[in-house]
């Protein structure tokens, strides 16, 4: 759980450019990649990473969203469609102090504390990151480390990947 604004604005800003990395990757083709029949298309979970009003709403902020589910044929726009959002969570969270992450509000059914709220919304962008990443390698594109060298990145620096 987020206990400072300045915490979550550090984290979000450095977990954003690795998403951001991500996407910026994709080819419209690749969107269409499959995980298994009745599954999120590459696409569809691209699409999922674009921030939304969901979370934020029920703690009072307010964030500009792409105001519709239709996932875009084009990779560039959910790239930049992503960035809209990333940006608009800076700028909404930025303007809170830390006390407000210690209120409660029902997010989903359940009553969370703003700050718990804000690492979840965190945690959930790093999991679906991770599929990205598997979805992107069976559409043969080019993965970026998050925590450490991808096994290109290690090809890269001439050293065997572990």
């Amino acid at each position: 759980m987020f206990v400072t604004v300045e915490n979550f604005l550090a984290d979000y800003k450095n977990e954003a450019v690795l998403t951001k990395k991500l996407l910026d990757a994709l080819t419209d083709a690749s969107l269409k990649q499959e995980t298994a029949p009745g599954y999120r298309t590459l696409g569809e979970l691209a699409w999922h990473l674009v921030p939304n009003d969901s979370m934020f709403k029920p703690m009072g902020l307010s964030i500009k969203n792409p105001g519709s589910s239709e996932v875009p044929a084009s990779a560039s726009d959910i790239a930049e469609q992503y960035r809209i959002g990333a940006d608009s969570v800076i700028e909404a969270v930025s303007k809170w102090d830390d006390e407000k992450l210690q209120e409660t509000n029902e997010v989903f059914g359940y009553e969370w504390q703003n700050g718990l709220t804000l690492s979840l919304f965190l945690k959930h962008e790093i999991h679906h990151r991770g599929q990205l990443t598997v979805l992107m390698r069976q559409a043969g594109l080019p993965v970026y480390g998050a925590y450490g060298p991808s096994k290109e990145e290690w090809a890269e620096m001439n050293i065997p990947s572990l």
